[in-house]
Formats: structure tokens, sequence, C-alpha cells
């Protein structure tokens, strides 16, 4: 692999590499804050609870991640993610200020947790998708899995940094440290000059944009399933992470320093999957190194139930840690090869929602099984699950791909437009008609199958293709959209590869008459004149966009 396309490659962007080096610094004082948070929970209360720090970090990604994403979608993102840090920043200084006046509580720990990780969870989907717009495409694989990277690399001083912190000069120091790591990526975004896209439309409507992305989703099979494979797995995996302080304190008899110890063999695990995941995806497959990752790790749980030394602990967890950033990473990769630029910030929110909501639930239900049956058979059971979850593969396999849905930019022929409507018009029916040669009905009925997930997924409701009875050479395609804006927003969703299946569906059109086009307005009331002396809306000329 050539240094122009190796694995650090993106790191020759100037943008990029000030971005990626700020954010391993933020990513490092948040560990120092979850290590110290987690041990002082479980100093104050009872092993549930000190499961259900990671629930509350975690939580606000799963309820806010796909507000986000579509936020990330409409808005400046490199606004959002500043916005979106300084509420964790303001968090994270309110946790250092309760602590240090002696307010903190174990609900008023779980409180700040919950805003720190709220700012996370805005921050992260608009981190994740200007991606694309800070390093070339041919680079982005490389950039999605240097991101994971980042963060790993703060797991690998991070939790060591926070142990240590947290023995030596007590919880309140460990937040305030947090608080001031968030201030070199506000200062590397600010210096980012992105380069606005001007879209010819207004913004879909927040919910409007939550929605169509969620239908991207659900019509994308590639992408659904790597959606409902993230969930699954990091359920079950959260085991792991959540449970990590209790092995130190119970299994190991260790302290905070200990615990800090332990998440930094993970966390050096995690930054040495980087130099196999290229390698691994190129020779196996993504499928088959997902499920690689989850047989290993649930082995790693197996042995750490069992294990009562700290140098053998230390040796596994680098394992478990290689394992758990291979397997993330690359659900993670799948999922953006699968999607074009306009909804990719909702779809990669939509993937940390479901991990997320995953981590959240299961470090709730691992920390319930350890309350009633002790960490080592919590562990054990995790274990297992994770050694079965292979056979989720065969119904929610995660496909392969080399590179991401390329914008069709070419522009399509204006609609003929005689009657007055505005971009909030509709719904919109439209009518595509083709002649087609009855000894090729089967060949275009199965591309019109394709055209319609495409048109599904891309905003289109209500489609249908009908043969016309008396002349089987006539097909008509139909489809609606609940506006005129929805509709000129779904001739510019198109991709090269989209553009091509509609091309092929042309070329099969016979005849001297070209295919046929037809708009309709579903409820015309508006544009009529209900009372002699209303003017007729009819009167003046839409301006296309």
């Amino acid at each position: 692999m050539t240094a122009a396309h190796g694995t650090f490659a993106p790191l020759s962007v100037p943008t990029y590499r000030n971005i990626w080096l700020a954010s391993m610094v933020a990513n490092t004082g948040s560990l120092i804050q979850i290590v110290g948070s987690a041990w002082l929970m479980a100093e104050m209360s009872t092993p549930d609870r000190v499961a259900l720090v990671q629930t509350a970090t975690f939580l606000p990604m799963a309820l806010f991640a796909i507000l986000a994403g579509a936020i990330s979608d409409m808005y400046d993102r490199r606004k959002v993610q500043i916005a979106s840090l300084t509420v964790s920043l303001v968090g994270a200084t309110l946790m250092t200020l309760a602590s240090m006046l002696g307010w903190m509580t174990p609900s008023a720990l779980l409180g700040f947790c919950f805003l720190i990780g709220t700012g996370a969870a805005f921050f992260g989907p608009a981190w994740q998708s200007s991606v694309g717009e800070q390093v070339p495409r041919h680079l982005l694989p490389q950039a999605v899995g240097l991101n994971g990277v980042s963060y790993n690399v703060a797991r690998s001083l991070g939790p060591a940094m926070g142990g240590i912190l947290v023995a030596a000069l007590g919880a309140t120091f460990a937040f305030g440290v947090n608080a001031l790591c968030f201030l070199p990526i506000l200062f590397a975004l600010s210096r980012w000059k992105r380069v606005v896209e001007v879209s010819r439309l207004p913004p879909e409507g927040l919910l409007r944009s939550v929605h169509s992305g969620l239908r991207y989703i659900v019509h994308m099979q590639p992408v659904r399933q790597a959606v409902l494979r993230g969930f699954l797995v990091c359920f079950i995996g959260s085991a792991l992470q959540a449970l990590m302080p209790l092995m130190a304190r119970d299994l190991l008899g260790g302290g905070a320093q200990t615990y800090g110890i332990l998440l930094g063999c993970f966390g050096i695990g995690a930054v040495s999957g980087i130099f196999v995941l290229q390698p691994l995806r190129s020779r196996f497959g993504n499928e088959l190194v997902v499920r690689g990752g989850c047989c290993a790790l649930g082995i790693c749980l197996a042995l750490l139930s069992l294990s009562g030394h700290m140098l053998l602990s230390c040796m596994i967890l680098f394992v478990a840690g290689i394992s758990w950033m291979v397997l993330v990473t690359v659900i993670g990769i799948a999922l953006q090869l699968f999607v074009p630029r306009w909804v990719v910030g909702r779809a990669v929110a939509t993937l940390h929602a479901s991990v997320a909501l995953g981590v959240a639930l299961g470090s709730y239900l691992w920390g319930l099984f350890t309350l009633d049956f002790g960490v080592a058979t919590a562990m054990q059971i995790a274990a297992v699950l994770l050694v079965l979850s292979p056979f989720l593969g065969v119904v929610l396999r995660i496909a392969d791909r080399n590179a991401s849905p390329e914008a069709d930019d070419s522009q399509l022929a204006e609609p003929d437009v005689k009657l007055g409507i505005s971009g909030r018009s509709g719904p919109i029916s439209i009518e595509v008609q083709y002649r087609i040669d009855p000894d090729k009905a089967r060949d275009f009925y199965n591309l019109m199958r394709e055209i319609q997930r495409i048109r599904n997924r891309n905003g289109a409701y209500d489609w249908s293709l009908s043969r016309e009875i008396a002349d089987p050479w006539t097909w008509s395609e139909r489809y609606r959209c609940p506006t005129w804006d929805d509709y000129l927003r779904l001739r510019g969703r198109r991709t090269l590869e989209e553009t091509a299946i509609q091309q092929r569906a042309n070329q099969m059109h016979i005849g001297i008459e070209p295919i046929r086009i037809r708009r309709w307005l579903d409820r015309p009331s508006g544009s009529v004149r209900w009372r002699e002396e209303v003017p007729d809306r009819g009167d003046t000329q839409l301006v296309v966009r």
C-alpha cells in the first residue's frame, strides 16, 4: 500500500490533522472524567449504579443522535460541532465546581454525565459526517478508521492518567482536566475554513429531515443491517467496559489506579487494531472480520472472568481492545460507504444511536446481573452470547464496498411548469410512461424494482408500476412526493449509480415518441379561484429552482 493511500495518509491533510489531534486531546479528557466518575460512584454507591455511569454517558446519544444527524445535514457542520462541544464544556465545568464544593451525590454525578454526553451526542454525527469534507474521497475509509484511532489512542492514555490523577489528586482534579481538554478542539474547529455547499432549495424542516433520513436507512438494506448489527453486538459487548471497575475492585482487588491501567491496556489494544484493520478487510471482507471480532471478544471476556492476575488480565484486555475496535470500526466504515453525502450525517447518527442504545441498555442489564449473580458470572454469560453472535450474520450481514456513492451533479431538464404553485404545494404525483418490447417485459420489470427502491429511499411515496391491458407495450410508473420542494429534492439526490440504473430503463424505451413524464398537483383547489373577486394564482408563473 503506497504512502498516498496508506493507513495514515489522511494526516497529510492539514485541516483533518489539526482536528484529529485536537479530538484526541478531547477524548483523553473525556476518558479521564469517566474514570473519575466510575470510581467516585463505586465509593459512593452500589454496583448497579456504577454501571449506570456508562448508561448516563451513552444514553443521550441513543436519545438525541438521530436528531443530531438531521441537524448536521441541515446546518453548517463546523458550527454544530462548536455549539455541541460548548455544551459539554459547560457540563464539565459545572461538574468540577459541584465536586469542589462538596455538592456531588450519585444522582448529581449521573446528571452531569448525561449533560456532557448530550454535547457528545450532537458532536459525534457532525464530526463523523464532516470527514468527507476534509479529505479526498479515496481516503475516506482510512479517515474513518483514524477517527476510531483518535478515540482509542486517548483510551490508552486517558484511563491510566485518570487512574493516577484520581488516586493522587482526587476526582475533582480529573473533572477539571476534562474541562480544559475541550479547548484545543474548539480552537481547531474555529480555524477550519469550511466550504459551504449552497443549495438551490430551502432546507428541510427538522422533523421532515429526521423522517427522510430514517426512511433512507429503512429502504437501504446494507445500511439497515449495519445499524441493527451494531446495536446487538454492542448490547452484548457492553459488559466488558461496564463491569471493568468492578472487575478491578472485586476480581483483582485493586483501586482506581488498577482500573485506569486496565482501561489503558484495552485502549492500547484498540490503537493497535488500526494496523490490522485494512489488511483484514481486504483479505476476509467485512462480515468475516466482524464475526471473528465477536468471537475473540467473547473468549477474552470468559478468560477475564477466570483471571485473578493483573498481568494476565492486561494481556487479555489488549486482545479485547483490538477485537472491539476492529468490529465496531468495520461496521461504521461499511455504513459510510453505502450512503451519499446528502444523508450521511443522519445515517452515521442512526448508527451512533443504535450503538449507544445497545451500550446503555446492556450496561444497565449487566449491572443488574452483577448485583444478583456476581461479576464473574455476568461476564461469562456475555462471553457465551458473543461467541454465538456470528450467527446474526445469516440475516444481518455486513456488506462489502470499496468507495462511497458519488453524487450525480449533472443538471436535469427543468420541469415544465405552467400552473402557479409554490414549493409547499402538494402532494405532487409523477407519472412516467414507457413503451417496452413485450419480449423484454421481464427484464424491464426487474429493472423497475430496483428503481422502486431508489425512489423510496430518496423520498417518494406510493410507488406503483402498471401495464396497459389494451396495449401491452405501454407501461406506467407512478409515485408521489409530499410537496413540490420534496420532488425537486428527490431529483437532486441522484448518485451516479442510480442514474446508470435509470438510463438502462430509458434505453429499453422504443418508439418515435420520447418517454412521457407527467406531473400532477393532487389538490388543485388552492390553485383556482373560489370566488370571482379572488385573483387566480395560476396567473403567476412559478420560477423553478
